[in-house]
Formats: C-alpha cells, sequence, structure tokens
C-alpha cells in the first residue's frame, strides 16, 4: 500500500476519533476529565479497557517475541487472572470506600505526606517510560511504513503523534477516553483476526489448517517445567505475571481511574472480572498470530528481522501479501497504541495536578488552567523521551517495558502491601530513601545473580522480590501499631 493510501487512512480514522471527543468533550468539567463524572457504563468501560491493557506494544512485541519466548508468555497472562481477582476484591473496595479520584491519595492516609508523594512519583516516573516506549512503537513504524518514503523526519512523525493524542483528550479526559477506547479496542481486535484470517489464505489454510499449524509448530510451547534457572520457568512467569497484574493494573493510576470512573464498586467489579477472562483468548490470538509470522516468514523466504518487533510491520507493509493486511495492520496498531496511550497522558495530568501540585484545593478555574499547563507539559515530555528511545532502544518493547516496571513498581508493590497487610506506622520521612534504594539493590542483584545465587537468572519475578524488600525496609521503619482500619 502507498504512503499516500496509508495516510488518507490514518486522517480517516481520527476523523472519527475527534468527532467523538468533541461529542463527548462538551461541557466537560473538572469531574468529568478525572472521574467520568462516575458515570460511565462498567461494560462499556471492560470492553475499552481491554486495548488500553494491550496496547500497540502488545500489537507487535508479543507476536515478535514468540521467536524467543514461544507461547510461554501465556504462562503470564494465567498469571494475571489471579493477579486481577486480588484487584477486584481487595484494592478496589479500598479505592470507592475512600471515595478517591488519585489512588495515592491512600498512602497519605495510611502514612503520611512524604510516603504518599513518593508513591505518586513512582507511578509518573512508571507510567511516562511506559506510554513513551509505546508510542515510540507505534511513532517508529508510522515513519518506516509511510512518512519515510515521503523524507518526513523522524521528529515530525513525534509531533504528529502526540499532538493528536493531546487533541482528544484535553477536554473530556476520562469521559471521553471510555467511548474513544471502544471505537479503538474494536478496531484493534478485528484487524487481529482479519490479519491471521488473511495470512492464512495466503498459505492455502483454512481454520482446521491454521490450528493445526500453530499448534504443531516449535512456537507452539506453553509451560516451561524443566530448567529452574530459566526466566520462562512456569512459576517464575505465573507469579510474574499474578504480580505484573496487580502493579501495573491495581497500583496504576491510568487504567484504576477508568474502573473508578464506574458507577459503583459492584460495577467495577464486573468490569474487572470481564477483563480478566477475556485477556486470555485475546492474548492467545496474538500468539498465533507471532506463530503464524515466523512460519510465513519461512514459508516465503523471508528474512526475519535482527530485532523481531519489526517483523509484523515488514510482513504486512513489505509488499509480500495483499493491501488488505496492511490496511488492517496500520489501523490496529494505531489503535491499540492509541488506546493506552491516551489514558496515560490523562492518568499523568491526573496524577501531577492532584498529587504534586495538590491542586484540587484551588478553585475549579483555577484546577482547569493548572490541569490544561500540566496536560500540554506532559504532551511535551512524552515526545521528548520518544526521540531518546529511537536512540538507545536495542530489544524488543514488550520485555524492556517489564523489565523496567520490575525495577519502579516494586516500591509501590511494597508500600501497599505494607499498608493493607500491616497496622504498623511508619516514620514517613524516611520512606523515598528506602524507595529508591529498594530498586538500586535489585539493579546489583540482577546484574551479579549468576555468580551469586548459583547461575540463576531473573525473570519478571525481579518485581516480587523489589516489593519485598521495600517491604523489609519499611519494617525496620516501622514505628508501633495504630489503630486505624
Amino acid at each position: 500500500m502507498s504512503s499516500l493510501g496509508l495516510s488518507l487512512i490514518i486522517v480517516f480514522y481520527f476523523v472519527l476519533l475527534l468527532i467523538i471527543a468533541w461529542i463527548t468533550g462538551r461541557n466537560a468539567d473538572n469531574a468529568g476529565f478525572f472521574v467520568g463524572n462516575r458515570k460511565s457504563p462498567w461494560y462499556v468501560v471492560s470492553f475499552g479497557m481491554i486495548g488500553a491493557s494491550l496496547s500497540g506494544v502488545t500489537f507487535i512485541s508479543v507476536p515478535g517475541w514468540v521467536g524467543e519466548s514461544h507461547f510461554s508468555y501465556m504462562q503470564m497472562v494465567l498469571g494475571y487472572l489471579v493477579g486481577y481477582f486480588v484487584i477486584a476484591t481487595v484494592l478496589m473496595p479500598m479505592y470507592y470506600r475512600l471515595n478517591l479520584t488519585s489512588i495515592y491519595t491512600y498512602l497519605e492516609t495510611r502514612f503520611g505526606r512524604f510516603s504518599y508523594k513518593t508513591g505518586a512519583s513512582f507511578f509518573l516516573l512508571s507510567r511516562t517510560i511506559g506510554a513513551s516506549f509505546r508510542l515510540f512503537l507505534v511513532a517508529n513504524v508510522l515513519q518506516i511504513s509511510i512518512f519515510e518514503e515521503a523524507g518526513v523526519p523522524f521528529w515530525f512523525t513525534v509531533l504528529v503523534t502526540v499532538s493528536l493524542i493531546w487533541l482528544f483528550t484535553f477536554r473530556g479526559g476520562i469521559k471521553t477516553i471510555i467511548w474513544t477506547d471502544t471505537i479503538q479496542t474494536f478496531a484493534m481486535l478485528t484487524a487481529l483476526v482479519f490479519t491471521i484470517v488473511l495470512i492464512s489464505k495466503s498459505m492455502g489454510l483454512d481454520l482446521a489448517g491454521l490450528i493445526n499449524t500453530v499448534s504443531v509448530s516449535e512456537y507452539s510451547q506453553i509451560f516451561v517445567f524443566d530448567d529452574w534457572k530459566s526466566p520462562y520457568h512456569f512459576v517464575k512467569q505465573f507469579l510474574g505475571g499474578a504480580f505484573i497484574a496487580i502493579v501495573m493494573t491495581g497500583l496504576d493510576q491510568d487504567l484504576m481511574q477508568k474502573n473508578l470512573s464506574c458507577r459503583n464498586i459492584k460495577d467495577a467489579q464486573k468490569n474487572m472480572y470481564w477483563l480478566s477472562i477475556s485477556l486470555v483468548p485475546v492474548n492467545l490470538l496474538f500468539m498465533s498470530l507471532g506463530a503464524l509470522l515466523f512460519i510465513y516468514a519461512a514459508y516465503a523466504g523471508i528474512p526475519v528481522p535482527e530485532n523481531t518487533d519489526n517483523l509484523y510491520p515488514l510482513i504486512a507493509t513489505g509488499g509480500y501479501l495483499s493491501v488488505t493486511v496492511a490496511f488492517f495492520f496500520i489501523i490496529g496498531l494505531i489503535s491499540a497504541t492509541y488506546s493506552s496511550a491516551d489514558s496515560a497522558l490523562t492518568s499523568l495530568t491526573t496524577s501531577f495536578t492532584i498529587d504534586i501540585l495538590d491542586a484540587q484545593k484551588q478553585g475549579d478555574l483555577r484546577l482547569k488552567k493548572t490541569r490544561n499547563r500540566v496536560h500540554v507539559g506532559f504532551t511535551i515530555l512524552l515526545g521528548v523521551l520518544i526521540l531518546f528511545f529511537r536512540l538507545i532502544n536495542d530489544q524488543n518493547v514488550i520485555k524492556a517495558i517489564f523489565t523496567i516496571a520490575g525495577y519502579t513498581y516494586g516500591p509501590l508493590l511494597g508500600l501497599y502491601s505494607f499498608g493493607l497487610f500491616t497496622k504498623r506506622q511508619l516514620r514517613d520521612k524516611l520512606v523515598p530513601y528506602v524507595a529508591i534504594a529498594s530498586p538500586l539493590i535489585c539493579v546489583v542483584l540482577n546484574y551479579y545473580s549468576k555468580e551469586l545465587l548459583w547461575g540463576y537468572k531473573f525473570g519478571f519475578e525481579l518485581l516480587i522480590v523489589n516489593g519485598l524488600i521495600t517491604f523489609l525496609g519499611l519494617l525496620l521503619l516501622s514505628a508501633g501499631r495504630i489503630d486505624r482500619k
């Protein structure tokens, strides 16, 4: 497909999103921006969160990751089920009981101001890095597929990418995102299914042939039990998935902000249960697409790129298949990426405005002005970080995001665990030192793990170790029991 044709697809798609943003964002106030006036239908939130949870990282990197890890990622997905159950039964009832706009306000109530600011700061760091990685992915593909042929520099591609996100989120925030995410999730899943169908047809496979080809391939192995030292061992992946779900959803303002927009706790729990169930078959489809891409590359004699993130874009837009595949690929990629990026920008704006600037203590007019300035600031920051990641990225984005999450979300896991499962108070002013020291200890531990732990190599369970170190550090700072419930 020509760059002009792809450009027209993108223009049409974003015009549709901007129309939805204009309709939903009319007369939106601060409560509409932050929590959608707590009137969002749970089934709309649940469906839209599929796209927000997966993102463009899943759309490209998970299929590309199959070449290295096969279907072992499904072990993490099964762990997600446990994590989402904990979120629905432990964390969300607390958030609703305290009537929170930012979930990190809990830390101030439980421990004090320094703990509160520490938790919010780690979220801001984690989500800013994660959102930038995701946007880097889509900007890079758009550059290769469209703008490079026209001689457009990468910085301009980034400018267009982040500006579009700002355009359809600056007015309505969560009130808008609930509905745009629904459209984007539908487009992403449609693109996923049709891509699998079209590649299968090009290889002469019907549904039964597709299932058989994928299931007997070398890529279809899900469970790894034989090598305890492997980062893909079942126990590591399953536990890592459970805790990643807890911290990257339950302790993350981004996805919890959507849950808090539901009418009540019962609706929010329905949303979480349905989301957890739906992610299993959806991720299995992405794994199957990954296996199919590698099988097709061998079938058509296509060299697999060194960076396997580029395999799907190469096959979809490189002229190997019909232009219809390229169409669905571009729509699916943009839908998946923007579905997570728009809510990330809104949650970053919410957290910084409320948690760091305490702007909710101002009047509504001043709060809106502060919110708008912060929104612009984070849009610019995301653009700068995308350009930075362009210079340094040398591994699959999905792996990079989970690796970083193991370091930056660990302190949040330790803080919330200590608050929920103990009745001890902390020396609040010392909490930031523990939160900083824990990831640094994990960096050293991970680097020297083979020497220190008899050849053991950490996987995503490093997140659990990080949280445990934080918990133990907080225990040393504890100053006696409290009577708060």
